[in-house]
């Protein structure tokens, strides 16, 4: 709010006089500046600026606080495939990696016996399916019986299925396709050991492991590998707000740093209430530019629904606040004086705010020159 320097200089001037009198306050000056009416000059009414309240359009909005995490669906824990101890680490934590790249090697027996078991299984689902071409050859020519080409097509399509399962189990311990391409070919494979890749690309988060350590499959958590791009803030209501949120609502996020704040969507709204805080989380998505939004910070909230609804809008340079901290305007008077008339307030939108009691469309409230007019009181 700016207070006028000329106005200012007059209030100041009319106490000084005041002082300078009989040292008399008679009524007739405390009928003009009471703790409720202020009456001005025509000169003094010059800095002051009105403006007629009136019905507006808003998107409701909720102001809360919400809590930043990861985008499960773009984050991952990395499981050791197999058994063993930490040969190497190739990422820190921070480190941005591509899908498959290798995080970090293990000397693994598992490895070695899979490798094995593979080329095992290549050599015996190509001796099967030849039997099985040759027999099929020969009951062509009345060789073999029916009964036995059967057989040995029967036993080649059994061959080939644990060659193919031996080949996911490579997969699955994060064996590339040029190491299987190179055993297909009975080549050796360029590292005897096993190796740890990301499942997804991103930011190495978490390095849960270190050289030496002993790892079990399927159990061990070595790493979390997160895309840092997109993240999720868990923005906390009220179960009595709970109904004003809906999916698809717009979303601010501000980190309190002063920065551009961030903008999201609501994807999900819980269905529990938490039994800590008495809260409900709704969930946010956010895109991330400059990672801005990190895990576990605690981020500032407003959800504005969808719909459009309406309200009394005041502007916000109108708004003041008495000694309980409790919101009033001025309003103009018939009389030509103003009076102090607290409200109840809702929420901002934009340079205005929602005013849900103690004002009526066409009110007049000061919007400039508010300070002065409560300076004057306080005399």
């Amino acid at each position: 709010m700016r207070i006028h320097a000329g106005a200012l200089a007059i209030a100041l001037g009319a106490v000084a006089l005041t002082g300078c009198s009989d040292g008399r306050h008679d009524a007739t000056d405390a009928a003009k500046v009471t703790a409720h009416d202020v009456t001005l000059t025509a000169a003094q009414r010059q800095h002051i600026h009105l403006q007629a309240v009136a019905m507006g359009s808003f998107h409701p909005a909720i102001a809360t606080t919400g809590r930043v995490d990861f985008d499960n669906e773009r984050a991952t824990s990395v499981i050791a495939p197999f058994t063993g101890p930490v040969v190497r680490l190739r990422v820190a934590p921070g480190d941005h990696v591509a899908k498959d790249q290798v995080l970090a090697t293990v000397a693994s027996s598992d490895f070695a016996a899979a490798i094995g078991g593979y080329r095992k299984a290549l050599v015996a689902a190509r001796n099967a399916r030849h039997i099985a071409d040759m027999d099929r050859d020969l009951l062509a020519h009345h060789g073999v019986s029916a009964r036995e080409a059967a057989q040995a097509s029967t036993d080649a399509a059994s061959a080939e299925a644990d060659r193919d399962a031996a080949r996911q189990a490579l997969l699955a311990m994060g064996v590339d396709e040029s190491s299987i391409r190179a055993i297909q070919a009975g080549r050796a494979v360029p590292d005897a050991g096993g190796a740890i890749r990301a499942p997804i690309a991103g930011t190495v988060v978490e390095r849960l492991i270190s050289p030496g350590q002993l790892l079990q499959a399927g159990s061990t958590a070595c790493f979390t590998v997160a895309d840092l791009s997109h993240m999720w803030v868990m923005a906390q209501v009220t179960p009595a707000e709970v109904a004003r949120v809906h999916l698809g609502d717009h979303a601010e996020i501000r980190t309190g740093d002063g920065g551009k704040p961030t903008a999201g969507t609501v994807t999900s709204i819980g269905g529990v209430v938490n039994p800590d805080t008495g809260l409900v989380d709704a969930r946010v998505s956010a895109a991330n530019p400059g990672d801005t939004l990190r895990k576990q910070m605690y981020v500032n909230v407003t959800l504005s629904a969808k719909a459009v609804a309406q309200g009394l809008l005041v502007p916000v340079s109108a708004l003041l606040r008495d000694d309980e901290n409790l919101p009033f305007v001025y309003v103009a008077q018939p009389d030509g004086s103003f009076a102090r008339r607290h409200i109840t307030q809702g929420q901002r939108t934009g340079d205005n705010v929602v005013v849900d009691k103690g004002l009526q469309p066409g009110d007049k409230v000061v919007v400039d020159g508010g300070l002065f007019m409560q300076f004057m009181q306080n005399q």
